[in-house]
């Protein structure tokens, strides 16, 4: 139309660049589906606007785009303004506060040094999610004005897969992270008790098939705090046949695992897989096996989780076992966790929804166990440990195998440089800390990273003494990020 001009200015930029990518996403030019999709952006849509393409930009698009101001101008036959018909002022879209903590989720980036993996920190009372990191990661802002061709096809062609946010739609086989919950579970419904043992020669025969346990020569006889101290897969072998996949399904399921975590803000998170003997008639149409049970107890076979869910998982056993909803917005009227202490107790005894245990003595036995795991002599995380009360945490290894190991490999026992790369077992670890008084939860992966006592404990204990040192900024909420438009 005569007359009218519009003029654009920049709507975003990014200066952590690659820190907050997998949260954030980024904004570039819509397309014709993008725009028929949303009303609200076809009714403020005007020549060079950008709207979300991923991430909170993406979900949160209505909230954060604002409106343009406009002004008519009547103007004579030269196109000299002679009169101003009118003017409407733009308004700035909603703030959105994070609750994640950018030097913690900095720190993350770097502990992963562009390994593909993820870790994932939570508040284990209000839910608040502190980190949130998927590696390797890319600058968004290089998608403002479109991406080259060059820059497009070294994210696109990168094996370790950048655009894939790990923390949130990446599914891996737990391993041994697994084990609290089978504890946990079995303990629950009365299977076994604490002092129950098993005796570990370094493998299990069942039907003509061989279970092996890590520990060639085996562990000896081991109870339930020796068997997690030292992950014997053949104790977990033992108690999961007890306990049957259906019931450690049920507790599996209490404890966040094959569900959405922060499914109403990322569309892309996948809920995963914790099997049961219905779900496998259903889908495969066959029957489950008792060797299938095995394997499950140790964390391997058909589940699948993300990391996200193992850090919710290990939040809620850390909090007394008390069911939190995770959260990355701030809330606008943010209760102290003190408060929130209380209310998760007050509300159990009128309500069960918030608690996900029968007898709170038996959570105390897992993170006893798992405090031994890291903090006692033969825990698979001993070498990562902290002694100062201040930072000192409890955790799970988790060394997941991406291929069945055949005879031949097993008797090779290569070291992890010998094995190809994408052969490798995923590392993986849960922890909570300060154990005396447990107010964070974290869980990391790394993908082909070997063994999860060797690649991922280290990582946990670099990031406990930060975490901790900036709790009481978080308290004070001075350190939380806005995006706005």
């Amino acid at each position: 139309m005569v007359g009218v001009k519009p003029v654009m200015t920049i709507s975003r930029n990014y200066p952590f660049s690659e820190v907050y990518t997998h949260i954030l996403g980024y904004v570039s030019q819509p397309n014709e589906e993008e725009i028929l999709a949303n009303e609200t952006v076809q009714e403020r849509f005007v020549p060079g606007m950008k709207i979300g393409k991923l991430g909170l930009e993406k979900t949160l698009e209505n909230h954060l785009i604002g409106t343009n101001a406009i002004q008519r101008y009547e103007v004579n036959a030269y196109g000299k303004r002679i009169n101003q018909l009118e003017h409407q002022k733009g308004e700035q879209g909603s703030r959105v506060r994070l609750t994640v903590d950018t030097e913690v989720q900095k720190a993350c980036g770097k502990l992963l040094n562009d390994r593909a993996g993820s870790i994932s920190v939570m508040d284990i009372y209000s839910g608040d999610i502190i980190a949130m990191y998927s590696s390797p990661s890319y600058d968004p802002n290089k998608f403002l004005f479109g991406i080259s061709n060059d820059d497009w096809a070294l994210i696109r062609n990168n094996p370790l897969k950048p655009l894939v946010n790990k923390t949130l739609s990446g599914l891996y086989s737990p391993g041994s992270t697994i084990k609290p919950i089978v504890a946990l579970s079995a303990l629950e419904n009365k299977i076994v008790s604490p002092s129950f043992k098993v005796k570990c020669t370094g493998k299990m025969e069942l039907y003509g098939q061989t279970f092996h346990c890590w520990k060639e020569k085996g562990h000896g006889f081991v109870s339930l705090k020796n068997a997690m101290k030292q992950s014997c897969d053949t104790y977990f072998y033992e108690v999961a046949r007890l306990l049957g996949v259906d019931r450690l399904n049920v507790t599996a399921e209490k404890f966040g695992l094959s569900k959405k975590v922060l499914g109403d803000y990322f569309d892309f998170e996948k809920s995963g897989l914790f099997p049961n003997t219905k779900w496998k008639k259903n889908n495969l149409g066959k029957g489950w096996v008792l060797g299938e049970t095995l394997i499950t107890g140790i964390g391997q076979g058909y589940t699948q989780t993300t990391p996200l869910q193992l850090c919710l998982m290990t939040a809620q056993i850390a909090n007394g076992g008390y069911s939190i909803k995770p959260r990355i917005i701030v809330d606008n009227n943010p209760m102290p966790v003190e408060e929130i202490k209380r209310k998760l107790k007050e509300e159990t005894l009128h309500t069960q929804e918030k608690k996900l245990f029968n007898d709170p003595r038996n959570i105390k036995i897992v993170q006893e166990a798992m405090f031994s795991s890291t903090n006692e002599l033969y825990g698979t995380s001993y070498k990562s440990r902290i002694d100062d009360p201040k930072y000192q945490f409890a955790g799970k290894t988790g060394t997941a195998q991406v291929k069945r190991i055949s005879m031949r490999e097993r008797e090779l026992d290569l070291k992890i440089e010998q094995i190809p790369y994408k052969d490798r077992d995923h590392a993986l670890y849960i922890a909570y800390g300060p154990y005396i008084n447990p107010r964070y939860a974290l869980s990391i992966i790394v993908e082909h990273g070997g063994s999860g006592s060797r690649t991922a404990a280290p990582i946990a204990k670099e990031l406990f003494k930060l975490i901790i040192d900036r709790n009481d900024l978080r308290n004070k909420q001075k350190n939380f990020e806005e995006i706005k438009i």
